[in-house]
Protein backbone atom coordinates (compact mmCIF):
# COMPACT_ATOMS: atom_id res chain seq x y z
CA UNK A 1 0.00 0.00 0.00
CA UNK A 2 1.50 3.56 -0.84
CA UNK A 3 0.60 6.41 1.96
CA UNK A 4 0.46 9.63 1.05
CA UNK A 5 3.50 11.83 1.66
CA UNK A 6 3.09 13.77 5.19
CA UNK A 7 2.36 17.40 3.96
CA UNK A 8 4.06 18.60 7.07
CA UNK A 9 7.50 16.97 6.68
CA UNK A 10 6.74 18.21 2.58
CA UNK A 11 5.76 21.47 4.05
CA UNK A 12 8.70 21.82 6.12
CA UNK A 13 11.34 19.85 3.73
CA UNK A 14 10.14 22.92 0.56
CA UNK A 15 10.81 25.74 3.11
CA UNK A 16 13.99 24.57 4.48
CA UNK A 17 15.09 23.84 0.88
CA UNK A 18 14.49 27.58 -0.17
CA UNK A 19 16.13 28.54 2.68
CA UNK A 20 19.60 26.91 2.17
CA UNK A 21 18.82 28.11 -1.21
CA UNK A 22 18.52 31.83 -0.57
CA UNK A 23 22.03 31.49 1.89
CA UNK A 24 23.71 29.93 -0.80
CA UNK A 25 22.64 32.97 -3.01
CA UNK A 26 23.72 35.23 -0.31
CA UNK A 27 26.98 34.01 0.97
CA UNK A 28 29.31 34.42 -1.77
CA UNK A 29 31.65 31.30 -2.49
CA UNK A 30 29.34 28.54 -0.77
CA UNK A 31 28.47 25.83 -2.60
CA UNK A 32 26.15 23.36 -1.09
CA UNK A 33 24.08 23.50 2.24
CA UNK A 34 21.86 20.56 4.05
CA UNK A 35 20.34 20.28 7.12
CA UNK A 36 20.71 16.69 8.62
CA UNK A 37 18.89 14.89 10.97
CA UNK A 38 20.79 13.54 14.26
CA UNK A 39 20.73 10.00 13.09
CA UNK A 40 22.60 11.45 9.49
CA UNK A 41 19.68 11.90 6.94
CA UNK A 42 19.38 14.65 4.84
CA UNK A 43 16.31 16.50 5.50
CA UNK A 44 16.81 19.47 3.27
CA UNK A 45 19.74 20.25 0.66
CA UNK A 46 20.11 23.31 -1.73
CA UNK A 47 19.05 23.09 -5.06
CA UNK A 48 22.48 22.31 -6.92
CA UNK A 49 22.92 19.08 -4.37
CA UNK A 50 21.71 15.72 -5.99
CA UNK A 51 20.07 13.58 -3.57
CA UNK A 52 22.95 11.14 -3.51
CA UNK A 53 25.28 13.88 -2.85
CA UNK A 54 22.98 15.74 -0.57
CA UNK A 55 22.82 12.08 1.40
CA UNK A 56 26.59 11.57 1.32
CA UNK A 57 27.14 15.19 2.42
CA UNK A 58 24.50 14.43 5.32
CA UNK A 59 26.24 11.19 6.41
CA UNK A 60 29.68 12.57 6.45
CA UNK A 61 28.79 15.83 7.92
CA UNK A 62 26.74 13.31 11.21
CA UNK A 63 29.87 11.45 11.26
CA UNK A 64 31.97 14.76 11.68
CA UNK A 65 29.27 16.12 14.29
CA UNK A 66 29.65 12.71 16.08
CA UNK A 67 33.16 12.40 16.66
CA UNK A 68 33.50 15.85 17.78
CA UNK A 69 31.10 15.75 20.32
CA UNK A 70 32.63 12.51 21.14
CA UNK A 71 35.90 14.43 21.80
CA UNK A 72 34.14 17.08 24.14
CA UNK A 73 32.79 14.49 26.20
CA UNK A 74 35.83 12.58 26.47
CA UNK A 75 38.04 15.46 27.55
CA UNK A 76 35.59 17.81 29.82
CA UNK A 77 36.00 20.28 26.80
CA UNK A 78 31.74 20.91 26.45
CA UNK A 79 29.39 20.78 23.46
CA UNK A 80 30.06 21.25 20.16
CA UNK A 81 29.54 24.45 18.97
CA UNK A 82 31.01 24.04 15.17
CA UNK A 83 33.21 21.64 13.24
CA UNK A 84 35.11 22.72 10.37
CA UNK A 85 37.42 20.36 8.05
CA UNK A 86 39.81 21.89 5.71
CA UNK A 87 40.37 20.18 2.25
CA UNK A 88 42.47 21.27 -0.18
CA UNK A 89 39.87 22.99 -2.61
CA UNK A 90 37.15 23.55 -0.01
CA UNK A 91 35.97 23.92 3.76
CA UNK A 92 33.17 21.60 5.24
CA UNK A 93 31.56 23.25 8.05
CA UNK A 94 28.61 21.39 10.71
CA UNK A 95 26.82 23.40 13.51
CA UNK A 96 24.31 22.18 15.58
CA UNK A 97 20.88 23.86 14.21
CA UNK A 98 18.23 22.66 16.80
CA UNK A 99 17.24 19.78 18.30
CA UNK A 100 18.80 17.04 16.93
CA UNK A 101 19.39 18.60 13.90
CA UNK A 102 22.79 19.82 12.06
CA UNK A 103 23.36 22.74 9.05
CA UNK A 104 26.40 21.26 6.89
CA UNK A 105 27.59 23.98 4.70
CA UNK A 106 30.52 23.34 1.93
CA UNK A 107 31.89 26.00 0.52
CA UNK A 108 35.27 27.05 -1.63
CA UNK A 109 38.43 27.13 -0.54
CA UNK A 110 38.70 31.06 -1.04
CA UNK A 111 34.96 31.65 1.37
CA UNK A 112 35.63 33.76 4.16
CA UNK A 113 35.25 31.60 6.86
CA UNK A 114 34.34 33.97 9.33
CA UNK A 115 31.19 35.21 6.94
CA UNK A 116 30.07 31.86 6.31
CA UNK A 117 30.03 30.85 10.22
CA UNK A 118 28.24 34.08 10.65
CA UNK A 119 25.47 33.31 8.24
CA UNK A 120 25.34 29.85 9.21
CA UNK A 121 24.45 30.80 12.77
CA UNK A 122 22.32 33.56 11.97
CA UNK A 123 20.46 31.49 9.76
CA UNK A 124 19.63 28.57 12.61
CA UNK A 125 18.71 31.76 14.89
CA UNK A 126 16.49 33.29 11.95
CA UNK A 127 14.37 29.63 11.82
CA UNK A 128 14.85 27.13 14.47
CA UNK A 129 11.60 26.17 14.02
CA UNK A 130 12.20 24.85 10.46
CA UNK A 131 15.72 23.21 11.29
CA UNK A 132 13.64 20.79 13.81
CA UNK A 133 14.43 17.25 12.16
CA UNK A 134 12.82 14.71 15.01
CA UNK A 135 14.87 11.61 15.05
CA UNK A 136 13.35 8.03 12.85
CA UNK A 137 10.77 5.81 14.19
CA UNK A 138 12.49 2.88 13.85
CA UNK A 139 9.70 1.17 14.73
CA UNK A 140 7.52 1.79 11.64
CA UNK A 141 8.78 0.70 8.01
CA UNK A 142 9.34 2.90 5.44
CA UNK A 143 6.50 3.73 3.37
CA UNK A 144 6.94 3.02 -0.52
CA UNK A 145 6.64 5.78 -2.85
Amino acid sequence: MIQEPNTTASQRSGELDWLLDDLVRRVGEVRHAVVLSNDGLAVGASTGLGRDDAEHLAAVASGFNSLAKGTGRHFGAGGVRQTMVELDDAFLFVVSAGDGSCLAVLTAATADIGLVAYEMARLVRRVGEHLYAAPRDVSQPPTAG
